[in-house]
Order: C-alpha cells, then sequence, then structure tokens
C-alpha cells in the first residue's frame, strides 16, 4: 500500500480549467488532467526558472519527489499537445 499524498504547497491557481485544440469540441477529444502541484512544478522549474532543490523546498516535498513530479507533468503536456488533446487543470483547493 502506497503512502498517503502529502500537502503540497501550491502559490497559483490556473486561469482556465483547460486548454484544447481550437476548433474541436470538448466532447469530441481525448483529455489528460494535470495536477495542481504538476502545475506549480512546471510554474516554478520551468517558467521560473528555479533550480529543482529551491523548488521542492516552496512545494514543500524531496527533490527527488519534485522530479518525478516533473516528468509526469511535462510527459502530460507533450502528450497533449503532439496528439491533440485536451490538458485539463485541476484547481488547487483554497487554504
Amino acid at each position: 500500500m502506497p503512502r498517503p499524498k502529502l500537502a503540497r504547497r501550491i502559490g497559483c491557481r490556473p486561469a482556465y480549467s483547460c486548454f484544447k485544440p481550437n476548433g474541436v469540441p470538448m466532447s469530441e477529444l481525448a483529455h489528460n488532467q494535470l495536477a495542481a502541484d504538476e502545475l506549480e512544478a512546471l510554474r516554478l522549474v520551468d517558467l521560473q526558472g528555479l533550480q529543482q532543490q529551491p523548488a521542492a523546498e516552496q512545494l514543500g516535498v524531496s527533490r527527488q519527489t519534485l522530479g518525478n513530479i516533473l516528468s509526469s507533468a511535462r510527459k502530460k503536456v507533450a502528450q497533449a499537445l503532439v496528439e491533440g488533446m485536451a490538458l485539463e487543470l485541476e484547481t488547487a483547493p483554497k487554504p
């Protein structure tokens, strides 16, 4: 049985709930769910340019866990772009 997921410190909320290819109805698209911690990891490392250790500390996880979260998030985003899938963004619960 896996360990329970610890609470993550999420510092942003997405402006929209999903991104999808233009001109295709949502009902006709396959979709990927991007978790709030995955979006936050992408924001910290790829957008703000933080190294993984400081980003992990801000997120409240180990560096290895941050690396795993980033890997999963990047794969989902790449798959959505290449295969024309919708990307649904999970919103973090309010603190």
